[in-house]
């Protein structure tokens, strides 16, 4: 029998380090082997019991969590889980915790005392996961943090040449950032993304990363055109589909139930890029955790469309794009870095059946 993972909780609220142990705890593969109520004691902790995972508070007196997480990342490299608190401050502090190579984060409920099982269950989960990702750092945390605004290109909205769906989770805010920081202003697709994330968090996301690409980026609403140079990021707690209509292709959003546990889905978003534009669809899946889209990214690779999986050594977590793979789903395996050139080498190519027979390395 493996050993349980080592877990350090860091909370400035004395019923969070009470509550969140108990839940953990509540998994044999997980052991609570200490908990700080700052980041002072925190690295003091991790120092003397060597935990695997730290959970970690944000808002917190003395050395608050941002400053511990820069500790950590220069000077243990552990992966580290948010716990953050649902408001817009406390997104905008997430995000910049994600930055800094946070492994991912969960939400605290208004009412945590009766409503934190729930969390909880999603905390044990990417706890999980964290201890088994090998910290894969994606990009240069001043990068996101202050980033560059990108000249952008104000030009007539032009018809995308492909639809470009992305379906991405646990380390999708870094690979994202990477990924479209690259792209031109005048890119010819357009590009749709279902980011695992719960509402309240989705656009200040879409501000930060429009404001380090030149592409056109917003949080999805019902109605945006699909133009070329644009990418569009749909809302948490929503699904995010596309639809051809006769004046231009366009966005719509629904409060259909949650699928594969997720609201947004990649398979929602997936299933209708390969009804509606078939050969014009290229469906991309990325680092995350489970199996959202890898079944509709089949549908885009039956209906003539492209079909990319990040590759493993380049993924934070290889889940999802490990069960497209594994189904015979991808046409194409991409390097992170790679990544980029390879979309824009799909807008360029002709739309066609395309179809092969077994996935190559790009």
């Amino acid at each position: 029998m493996s050993q349980p993972v080592r877990v350090l909780v860091v909370d400035d609220s004395a019923l969070m380090r009470k509550l969140i142990p108990r839940i953990l705890e509540m998994d044999d593969s997980i052991q609570v082997v200490g908990t700080a109520m700052d980041g002072n004691f925190g690295l003091k902790k991790i120092a003397e019991l060597n935990p695997q995972v730290v959970t970690l508070d944000l808002e917190m007196p003395g050395m608050g969590g941002l400053d511990m997480l820069r500790e950590i990342m220069q000077r243990h490299r552990l992966p580290v889980i948010v716990v953050s608190s649902h408001s817009t401050k406390g997104a905008s502090v997430t995000l910049q915790a994600l930055s800094l190579g946070a492994f991912d984060f969960v939400t605290k409920p208004i009412d945590a005392a009766s409503r934190m099982q729930e969390s909880g269950q999603e905390l044990i989960a990417k706890i999980k996961a964290a201890a088994q990702s090998r910290g894969i750092q994606i990009a240069s945390p001043t990068d996101f943090l202050e980033p560059v605004r990108r000249r952008k290109v104000k030009s007539a909205e032009q018809r995308a040449t492909r639809i470009i769906a992305i379906g991405v989770s646990t380390g999708g805010p870094q690979s994202l950032q990477y990924v479209l920081s690259q792209l031109p202003a005048d890119f010819p697709g357009c590009i749709v993304i279902v980011q695992h994330m719960p509402e309240g968090f989705t656009e200040m996301f879409a501000r930060r990363l429009n404001e380090c690409s030149a592409l056109n980026i917003k949080e999805a609403q019902s109605g945006d055109i699909l133009h070329a140079g644009r990418a569009l990021i749909c809302p948490g707690s929503k699904h995010l589909k596309v639809k051809r209509l006769p004046l231009g292709d366009v966005a719509v959003l629904s409060d259909e139930p949650r699928v594969n546990g997720h609201r947004p889905s990649a398979d929602v978003l997936f299933r209708s890029v390969a009804e509606e534009f078939g050969s014009r669809g290229v469906g991309v899946i990325m680092t995350g955790m489970g199996d959202d889209g890898a079944h509709a990214l089949g549908l885009i690779k039956a209906a003539g469309g492209t079909t990319i999986a990040q590759s493993e050594q380049s993924c934070v977590v290889f889940g999802m794009p490990k069960a497209a793979i594994e189904r015979g789903h991808a046409m194409r395996i991409v390097d992170l870095q790679n990544m980029a050139s390879m979309l824009q080498a799909q807008c360029l190519e002709q739309a066609g059946p395309g179809r092969a027979t077994g996935a190559s390395k790009a």
